[in-house]
C-alpha cells in the first residue's frame, strides 16, 4: 500500500480538475458520479492503509520528492500515515463520500452543480493533505487550502450579499488564527532547525533543547486552532457559515475543517504536554466556548443555527479534553461527532428540502409521519449527541468528563450542566420539527415528501455509525478493553510518560456516568413536557422574551460587540489615515511641492521678456556682481 498513498489526495484533486473544467459540458449524472467515485476510491485506499497499520503497528513514511534545500536545511514533501492519521483518513473520505452522495440529490436542481462538486473535491483534497503531511509546512498548505475552500463553499450562492459576507467573515477570521499558527511554525523551525514531526517530537523535552519556549510556541499554535476550530473569541464565523448549502455545513462541521485544530494539537501532543500553562488555557477556553455556545443554542429557531452552535459547543468539549491531557478522549469525540453531526446536518437538509427551503422551526412541526426515515435517523443522532447510552456520543463524552473530574470537579460540574443543555436544545429541535401540527403554509404541506434514496441512504449509514461508533472505546468499567486507547497509544506515548493522573475508582466512574445520563434524561423530559405535551412554540421575533432569553437569542450581541470595539475603531483609524495622513500629509507634501514649482515658474517666467537689450543689461549686471564679489570677497 505504501506506493499508493499519494493517490489518496490526488484522486479528489483529479475530480476537482475534471469537474471544474467540464462543469458546463459534462452531464449532472456524470459529474456527481465522478466526484463521489474519486472520494470513494480514496476511502478504499485509506481502509487498506488502516488495516495495514492495525496489523503492523508501524507508521508509514513516504517521501515523494525534496521540496526545497537551503544550505544544510532540507525539507521533503513527504506523507506520514500512523494510527492518528489513518483514522482521520477514514473519517474524511468515509463521511466525505456520504456527503458527496447526498449532494447528488440535494443539489440536482442547482445551476452551479458542476462547480459545487469541484469545490467539494478540492475541499477533501486539502483536508487529506493536512492530515497526511509529515511536517508542519505541508500541514499548513492543507490548513490554508481548507480555509480557501470554506470561503468558496460558504459563499457558493454569492449573488446573495449576506452569503458573500458570511464567506468573507469566515476567511478573515481564519486568517487571524492562521497568523499565530505560521509564527508558531517559524519558531519551531528556528529552535529545532526542522519542520518535520519526527525530528521535533524526538527531541522535544530533551536536555539539548531545554531552552525552547514551549509555552510561547504552543500558545501560538493554539491561536491557529482557535480560528480553525471556532473557539472563543474567534467562533462567530461558524454559525454564519450556515449560509452555504447544507452538504457544505455537514462537511465543514463534521468531517473536515473544524476538526483540524483538534487534530493539530493531538498530533503535536508532546509539545503541549511540556507546556502545562497552555493546557490550562486550552481547558478554560474550551469549557467557556462549550458553555456559551450551548446557552445560545437554547433559544435559536433556525434549525441549522441550532446545529451550528451545537458544533461550537462540542468542539469546546474536545478542547476541554485536550486541555486536561485526555488526548484519546478528545479524538474519540472527533470520531463520534463526525458520525452524529454529519447525520444531523444532512437530516436537517432533508427537512429543509421537504419544506421548500424553510429553516425556521416555528414554521415546521408534524413531520414525523411525512418524513419517517429522516425522523428516525435524526432521532438516533439526537440521542447520540445528548450522551445517552448505548449510542456513540455517550462513550466519548463520558471519557472526557472522567478525565476532567480527575483534574477539577468544578469544571466537571460545568461540563455536566453543559451536557444537559445539549440534551435540551437538541430534543427541543427534534420536537419542534417533527411533533405537533404542521405550522407552515398549505403550499408547503401539499409538497411534503421524503427525500430521494441518494439522500436517505447516507442518513441510514450515519445513523448506524452513530449507534455502534462508541463500541471502539468502551471503558474497562463497562467490561470493555478501550480498543481506541490501545490503538492510539503509540501516538501519545511521550505524553503518557510525562502526564501523571491517578485512575478513578470504578465506583466513582459509575457515579459520574449515572449522574451525567440522569441529567441528560431530565433535560429530555423537560423538553418533551414543554414542546410536545404543552405544544409550546417559540415566540415570533416581534414579540418580547425574558431578558436572558433575549440575550441568548441575539447571541449575546457578540457580533455587535466586535463591530463596536474592533470594526468601528479600525474604520475610524483608516478614515483618519486616509483624510489626514494620506490626503493632507503625504498628498499635501507631494502636491505642495508641485504647486510650489508651478508658482515659482510663474514668477521666473516674467523675466523672460524676449527683449535683447534687457538680456544684455542682465548679463552686465551679472558680470559687475561677480567682480564686486572677487574684489570685496563677500
Amino acid at each position: 500500500m505504501d506506493n499508493y498513498i499519494w493517490l489518496i489526495p490526488v484522486l479528489p484533486l483529479a475530480g476537482f480538475i475534471i469537474n471544474g473544467l467540464g462543469r458546463n459540458t459534462l452531464s449532472k449524472g456524470l459529474i456527481g458520479f465522478l466526484g463521489s467515485l474519486m472520494v470513494l476510491v480514496s476511502f478504499g485506499l485509506s481502509l487498506g492503509l488502516f488495516l495495514q497499520i492495525n496489523s503492523t503497528h508501524a507508521p508509514i513514511n513516504v517521501t515523494l520528492f525534496t521540496w526545497f534545500e537551503a544550505g544544510t536545511y532540507k525539507l521533503p514533501f513527504a506523507f506520514l500515515v500512523d494510527q492518528l492519521s489513518a483514522l482521520m483518513l477514514l473519517i474524511i473520505t468515509g463521511v466525505g463520500f456520504l456527503i458527496h452522495l447526498y449532494s447528488i440529490g440535494y443539489m440536482k436542481d442547482d445551476a452551479g452543480y458542476g462547480k459545487f462538486f469541484a469545490y467539494l473535491n478540492l475541499f477533501v483534497f486539502f483536508m487529506l493533505l493536512l492530515v497526511l503531511g509529515s511536517n508542519y509546512l505541508i500541514m499548513f498548505i492543507g490548513w490554508e487550502g481548507v480555509g480557501l475552500c470554506s470561503y468558496l463553499l460558504i459563499g457558493f450562492w454569492y449573488t446573495n450579499p449576506d452569503y458573500a459576507d458570511a464567506a468573507k467573515k469566515a476567511f478573515i477570521m481564519n486568517r487571524i488564527g492562521d497568523l499565530g499558527f505560521i509564527i508558531g511554525i517559524f519558531l519551531l523551525m528556528y529552535y529545532f532547525h526542522s519542520a518535520n514531526f519526527a525530528d521535533i517530537f524526538l527531541h522535544a523535552g530533551t536536555s539539548q533543547y531545554a531552552g525552547i519556549p514551549y509555552v510561547l510556541i504552543t500558545l501560538l499554535l493554539f491561536v491557529g486552532a482557535v480560528g480553525k476550530s471556532a473557539q472563543l473569541p474567534l467562533f462567530t464565523w461558524l454559525p454564519d457559515a450556515m449560509a452555504g448549502p447544507t452538504p457544505v455545513s455537514a462537511l465543514i462541521h463534521a468531517a473536515t475543517m473544524v476538526t483540524a485544530g483538534v487534530y493539530m494539537i493531538a498530533r503535536s501532543n508532546i509539545l503541549f504536554t511540556l507546556a502545562p500553562v497552555t493546557l490550562h488555557v486550552i481547558s478554560i477556553v474550551g469549557l467557556s466556548t462549550a458553555v456559551l455556545a450551548a446557552v445560545i443554542a437554547l433559544t435559536q429557531t433556525d434549525i441549522k443555527k441550532v446545529l451550528a452552535y451545537s458544533t461550537v459547543s462540542q468542539l469546546g468539549y474536545m478542547f476541554l479534553g485536550l486541555g486536561v491531557g485526555a488526548y484519546t478522549g478528545a479524538f474519540f469525540h472527533v470520531l463520534t461527532h463526525a458520525f452524529f453531526k454529519a447525520l444531523l446536518f444532512l437530516g436537517a437538509g432533508s427537512v429543509i428540502h421537504a419544506v421548500s427551503g424553510e429553516q425556521d422551526m416555528r414554521k415546521m412541526g408534524g413531520l414525523k409521519s411525512k418524513l419517517p426515515i429522516t425522523y428516525r435517523t435524526m432521532l438516533i443522532g439526537t440521542i447520540a449527541i445528548a450522551g445517552i447510552p448505548p449510542f456513540a456520543g455517550f462513550f466519548s463524552k463520558d471519557e472526557i468528563l472522567a478525565h476532567v473530574f480527575a483534574q477539577s470537579p468544578a469544571m466537571w460540574v460545568i461540563g455536566v450542566i453543559t451536557a444537559m443543555f445539549t440534551s435540551f436544545y437538541m430534543f427541543r429541535m427534534l420536537y419542534l420539527t417533527f411533533f405537533g401540527k404542521f405550522r407552515g403554509t398549505h403550499e408547503q404541506e401539499h409538497h411534503l415528501h421524503e427525500s430521494p434514496s441518494t439522500m436517505t441512504i447516507p442518513l441510514i449509514v450515519l445513523a448506524a455509525l452513530s449507534i455502534v461508533g462508541g463500541l471502539i472505546g468502551i471503558p474497562e468499567v463497562l467490561g470493555g478493553h478501550d480498543w481506541l486507547a490501545q490503538f492510539l497509544a503509540p501516538v501519545f506515548k511521550q505524553s503518557a510518560a510525562v502526564l501523571t493522573e491517578t485512575p478513578l475508582a470504578h465506583s466513582t466512574e459509575w457515579g459520574l456516568m449515572v449522574f451525567s445520563v440522569l441529567g441528560a434524561l431530565a433535560a429530555l423530559l423537560y423538553a418533551y413536557n414543554k414542546y410536545v405535551k404543552n405544544a409550546h412554540v417559540p415566540v415570533a421575533d416581534t414579540e418580547e422574551r425574558p431578558a436572558l432569553a433575549e440575550l441568548s437569542y441575539h447571541k449575546f450581541y457578540i457580533d455587535e460587540l466586535y463591530d463596536m470595539i474592533i470594526r468601528k475603531p479600525l474604520d475610524a483609524l483608516s478614515d483618519f489615515a486616509y483624510k489626514v495622513v494620506d490626503k493632507m500629509g503625504i498628498d499635501g507634501i507631494v502636491n505642495g511641492l508641485g504647486k510650489g514649482s508651478i508658482e515659482a515658474s510663474k514668477g521666473l517666467r516674467l523675466l523672460q521678456t524676449g527683449n535683447v537689450g534687457f538680456y544684455i543689461f542682465m548679463m552686465v549686471l551679472g558680470i559687475i556682481s561677480i567682480l564686486l564679489t572677487l574684489v570685496f570677497k563677500f
